[in-house]
C-alpha cells in the first residue's frame, strides 16, 4: 500500500469516528449520560414498573389475568363488609335520614344512579357506604349535603336498593309503572340509559333544589379528599368567571387515558413543563455528582427530555398523584368526552343540561357521554376536569353489555 492510500485510508469516515471513540473515556459526559439512559430505560424502570397497571412498561402478559383475578376477589370481600356494614346500622325508618342536613334545601345533593348489578359484589352498597363515612368524618362542613339513591331497576329484584331505602331517600323510576321497554324496538340499552340519567338528574333538583347535584354511578367509590378538594374547588376555584358557568366538572377520567400522548393540547404543555422544570434540577445535580465546573445547556436539554421520556413511559397517571398532598393543587382542564362514573352540576347547568339530553338520541357508539360532549361545542358550553380523580371505577361488569371475563384493561 503506497503513501497516497495510507492517508485516504486514516482521513475516511470510518477512521474518523474510531479515532473519535477512543477519544471517549469512562469519564466523558457523552458516555456518563449514554449509560445512564440505558440503566433506566432498560433495567430501573422496568424493573421497578413492570406490575403497574398504567405504565408502558407494565407487562400485561404477565399480570394482567391474575391481577383482574386479585380484584374481583377483593371486591367481594369489600362487597361483603359493606353489606355488614348496614346490617348493623341503626335504621332511619324513614324519619331521620342518614346524612343529617342544616336546612331543607341542601348545598350539594349526592345522588348515586343504581341498576342490579353482578350479584354478590353489592357495588352500590360499598359507594354508599363509603360515602356515608367520609361524610361522618366530615363533620359539621358537611352538614349541607344530603345523599339520595335513584333506582333504574326495571325488575323488582334489586335487593340492595331495598336494604338502602332504609337509610337513604330513593326515588324509583319503574316503580307503579308498566315497563314497556322491551316493546319498543327503538329504545334501546344506551338510550335507556340516557332517559335514566335525565330521571335521576331532574329528581335530584325536583325533591331538593339544591345549589349543586353530584351524580355518581353506582361503581364509582368517593376517594378520601372529595369533599375537602370539591369545597375548595366550589367556594374558590369556580368563582372565578370562566368556571362560573361551566356546564359540568368531571371528577373521573380513565387512568388508561391519563397520558400525555393523547389528543389533549393542555397535557402538551404540562409536559413540557415538566421538562423545564425536572432538566435544570437534574442537571444541578449532576454537575455537583460529577464535580464539573459550570453550567452546559446541552445537558440542559438533556435532562428535560430524559425527565419528560421517564414522566411518560412510568405513567402520568402515578405523578398526578403527588397532587393529592393538598385541595390547591389540584387542576381543573377542559374536559373530553369519556366518560361518566361521577359529574358535578350547578344547578342552573343542570337545567340546561336536561333540555340539551332531550334533544338528543344515544345510540350504540353514540353513549351519554359522547352526547354530553358534543353539546359543548354545539351548544357554545364549557366543561372541565378535575385531576387526579375523584373517583375510582370498581365495576368490571358493565351495565350496558355483558362481559364473561372481566379485566382490568
Amino acid at each position: 500500500m503506497n503513501k497516497v492510500d495510507l492517508m485516504n485510508t486514516s482521513t475516511s469516515p470510518a477512521a474518523m469516528l474510531l479515532r473519535r471513540l477512543r477519544r471517549l473515556s469512562w469519564g466523558s459526559t457523552a458516555v456518563q449520560l449514554f449509560i445512564l439512559t440505558v440503566v433506566t430505560f432498560g433495567l430501573l424502570a422496568p424493573l421497578a414498573c413492570h406490575r403497574l397497571l398504567h405504565s408502558y412498561f407494565y407487562l400485561r402478559h404477565w399480570h394482567l389475568n391474575q391481577m383482574s383475578q386479585e380484584f374481583l376477589q377483593q371486591s367481594l370481600k369489600e362487597g361483603e363488609a359493606a353489606l355488614h356494614y348496614f346490617e348493623e346500622l341503626p335504621s332511619a325508618n324513614g324519619s331521620v335520614p342518614i346524612v343529617w342536613q342544616a336546612t331543607p334545601r341542601p348545598w350539594l345533593v349526592i345522588t348515586i344512579i343504581t341498576v342490579d348489578r353482578q350479584p354478590g359484589f353489592h357495588y352500590v352498597l360499598q359507594v354508599v357506604s363509603q360515602f356515608h363515612r367520609l361524610l361522618q368524618q366530615c363533620g359539621p362542613q358537611c352538614e349541607g349535603h344530603q345523599l339520595f339513591l335513584c333506582n333504574v331497576e326495571r325488575s323488582v329484584s334489586h335487593l340492595d336498593a331495598k336494604l338502602l331505602s332504609k337509610y337513604v331517600p330513593v326515588a324509583n323510576r319503574y316503580e307503579g309503572t308498566e315497563d314497556d321497554y322491551g316493546d319498543d324496538p327503538s329504545t334501546n340499552s344506551f338510550e335507556k340509559e340516557k332517559q335514566d340519567y335525565v330521571y335521576c338528574l331532574e329528581s335530584s333538583l325536583q325533591t331538593y333544589n339544591p345549589d349543586y347535584v353530584l351524580m355518581v354511578e353506582d361503581d364509582a367509590i368517593p376517594e378520601e379528599q372529595i369533599f375537602p378538594v370539591l369545597e375548595h374547588l366550589l367556594r374558590a376555584r369556580f368563582s372565578e368567571p370562566h368556571l362560573r358557568d361551566a356546564l359540568y366538572l368531571k371528577l373521573y377520567h380513565p387512568e388508561r387515558l391519563q397520558h400525555y400522548i393523547n389528543p389533549e393540547p393542555m397535557r402538551i404543555l404540562e409536559w413540557v413543563g415538566v421538562g423545564m422544570l425536572l432538566g435544570p434540577l437534574l442537571t444541578w445535580i449532576y454537575m455537583r455528582f460529577a464535580s464539573r465546573p459550570g453550567f452546559s445547556w446541552p445537558i440542559v436539554l438533556f435532562f428535560s427530555l430524559y425527565s419528560m421520556g421517564l414522566v411518560e413511559l412510568v405513567g402520568r397517571h402515578y405523578f398526578l398523584e403527588l397532587r393529592r398532598l393538598s385541595p390547591s393543587l389540584y387542576s381543573v382542564v377542559p374536559a373530553s368526552q369519556c366518560c361518566t362514573p361521577a359529574m358535578l352540576f350547578p344547578a342552573p347547568a343542570a337545567r340546561r343540561t336536561l333540555t340539551y339530553l332531550s334533544q338528543v338520541y344515544c345510540h350504540k357508539g353514540f353513549g351519554k357521554d359522547m352526547a354530553l360532549y358534543s353539546l359543548l361545542r354545539a351548544k357554545g358550553e364549557r366543561a372541565y376536569v378535575v385531576e387526579p380523580n375523584l373517583v375510582k371505577h370498581i365495576g368490571l361488569f358493565s351495565s350496558l353489555r355483558y362481559n364473561f371475563h372481566p379485566s382490568l384493561l
